[in-house]
C-alpha cells in the first residue's frame, strides 16, 4: 500500500527509462519548498507557438499613395472628372484602379476629390446638364472671316489693274486677321495659347486652293504667261469659289466643335468606365464631322452658283476635312500628328509643282510624268483632292484613338 503511494506521488518523464530529472542531476531536494513544481505535461493543440517580435503594421494606404503621386492634379482639379482624365493619361485604366480597390477609374477619381482638403470657394462638380455653353462673342467672331471673304471676293470682280491688286492685299490681310480672331477663343481656341507651328501650312493650303490649280495647269502646258489677274480665264485663273467656302465654313465648324465638346462632357459625367466612355464618344466624333461635311459641301455649292464657278467638291471637302480635324486635335492638346499631316500635305502639293517646272530642264522630263497621269486622270484639283484626303482620313483614324479618351476632354471649353 505504501508502495503503490509512493508511486503515485512519482513524477514520471517522457525521456525514458534512464533519463534524470533537472533536479536530481543539479542535487536538489525535491521535498524542499523552495524546488520549483515539477510542470504538468504539454498538451499538442495543432497550433505553432507564437514567438514575440515587432507589431504587425496594417498594410499601407494605396489610395492615399495615389495621391500624392498625383498630388498637383488632385489639388488643381475642379471636379472628379478632370482627375478621373488625369489619372488616364498617367496610364490608369480601369484594371489599374482594381489594384486600388475600385471598380474603375471613374469610382478612383470621386475618393481622391473627396479626400482632399479644399476651400468653401470651390465650385461644384459639374453635373450632366452643366457643360461649356455657347457664347455671343465668338459665334460672331466665327462669322468674321466668310463676310469679310465675300466682300473682298466682290471687290476683286468689280475692280481691275492696280485697284484689283490694293482690293486683293488688303482682302488677304483683313481676311487673315479675321480668321485669327476667330481661332483665338472659343471651342476652336487652344486653352495655354501656345503656338502650334500649323498657321504657316494652313495659309499655304488655302494660297494653293486659290491659286495652285491654275498654275499646275499653266506649268503643264507651258505657261504661265502672266500673273494671276483674280479672275476665272485668266492665263493663270483664280480660283474663289472654295476660299469663299472655306472661310464661310468657319462658323459651322466651331458650332460643329462646340457640339462635340460639350456632349463628350456629358458623356463624362455619366459613364462609369473609360471603355465606356470611349464606346458613347465614337459615334459622337463621327457624327460631328459628318456634320460639318454636309455643312461644308452646301456652302461650296452655293459659292459656286454665286460666283458662277464650277464647284470643285471633291477638292473642297478634303481640304476642309483635313483643317476641321487637326484644329480639334490641337484643341484638345494633339498636336503633334496635326503639324505632322499638314506640313506632308503642303509638302506633296509643293512638289507636284516644283516638278512641273523641273522637267522644263534637259533630261529632267521624267519628272513630270506622274503629275500629268494624275492631272488627266483627276484634273489639276486632284494634288490637292488626293494630298489632302489621305491626310484626312490619317487624322480621322488617330482622333478615333485620342479623342475618344477622358484626358482629351478634361479641360472645360475655353471662357475668354
Amino acid at each position: 500500500m505504501a508502495s503503490a503511494t509512493a508511486g503515485a506521488h512519482t513524477p514520471v518523464f517522457s525521456g525514458g527509462p534512464g533519463a534524470r530529472t533537472p533536479e536530481a542531476s543539479e542535487g536538489a531536494d525535491p521535498h524542499s519548498p523552495s524546488a520549483p513544481a515539477p510542470r504538468a505535461p504539454e498538451v499538442s493543440t495543432g497550433r505553432k507557438p507564437t514567438t514575440p517580435g515587432p507589431a504587425r503594421r496594417s498594410p499601407a494606404d494605396p489610395v492615399k499613395a495615389l495621391m500624392h503621386r498625383h498630388r498637383e492634379l488632385c489639388e488643381r482639379a475642379v471636379d472628379p472628372l478632370e482627375i478621373a482624365a488625369g489619372l488616364e493619361a498617367h496610364g490608369v485604366t480601369d484594371r489599374t484602379a482594381v489594384r486600388f480597390r475600385h471598380r474603375d477609374v471613374f469610382s478612383l477619381a470621386e475618393e481622391m476629390y473627396a479626400r482632399v482638403p479644399r476651400d468653401l470657394e470651390t465650385p461644384p462638380p459639374l453635373t450632366a446638364e452643366q457643360g461649356p455653353r455657347a457664347r455671343a462673342d465668338w459665334a460672331l467672331l466665327t462669322l468674321l472671316p466668310g463676310v469679310l471673304c465675300a466682300a473682298t471676293v466682290a471687290g476683286i470682280r468689280l475692280t481691275d489693274g492696280q485697284s484689283r491688286l490694293v482690293a486683293a492685299l488688303v482682302g488677304f490681310l483683313a481676311v487673315s486677321l479675321a480668321m485669327r480672331a476667330a481661332l483665338s477663343r472659343g471651342p476652336l481656341g487652344i486653352p495655354d495659347r501656345a503656338p502650334t507651328g500649323t498657321s504657316t501650312w494652313t495659309y499655304w493650303l488655302l494660297a494653293y486652293t486659290a491659286l495652285g490649280d491654275g498654275l499646275l495647269t499653266a506649268a503643264v502646258t507651258g505657261g504661265p504667261d502672266a500673273l494671276p489677274t483674280g479672275v476665272a480665264d485668266a492665263p493663270w485663273p483664280m480660283a474663289t469659289a472654295p476660299v469663299l467656302a472655306l472661310a464661310l465654313s468657319c462658323a459651322p465648324a466651331a458650332w460643329c466643335a462646340h457640339l462635340f465638346a460639350a456632349r463628350a462632357r456629358r458623356k463624362l459625367t455619366v459613364s462609369r468606365g473609360l471603355e465606356d466612355f470611349a464606346a458613347s464618344v465614337r459615334p459622337l466624333l463621327l457624327g460631328t464631322f459628318a456634320l460639318y461635311l454636309c455643312a461644308l459641301t452646301a456652302l461650296s455649292a452655293l459659292s459656286g452658283a454665286a460666283l458662277d464657278e464650277t464647284p470643285a467638291h471633291p477638292q473642297v471637302i478634303a481640304l476642309g476635312a483635313l483643317l476641321f480635324l487637326a484644329r480639334l486635335l490641337t484643341v484638345h492638346g494633339f498636336t503633334h500628328a496635326p503639324a505632322v499631316v499638314l506640313i506632308a500635305a503642303a509638302t506633296a502639293q509643293a512638289t507636284a509643282l516644283a516638278a512641273a517646272f523641273a522637267s522644263r530642264l534637259p533630261g529632267c522630263g521624267f519628272l513630270t510624268a506622274p503629275v500629268e497621269a494624275l492631272v488627266d486622270l483627276w484634273g489639276a484639283g486632284g494634288i490637292q483632292t488626293l494630298s489632302c484626303g489621305i491626310g484626312a482620313l490619317a487624322l480621322l483614324i488617330h482622333g478615333n484613338r485620342k479623342l475618344t479618351r477622358a484626358s482629351a476632354h478634361a479641360q472645360a471649353e475655353d471662357p475668354c
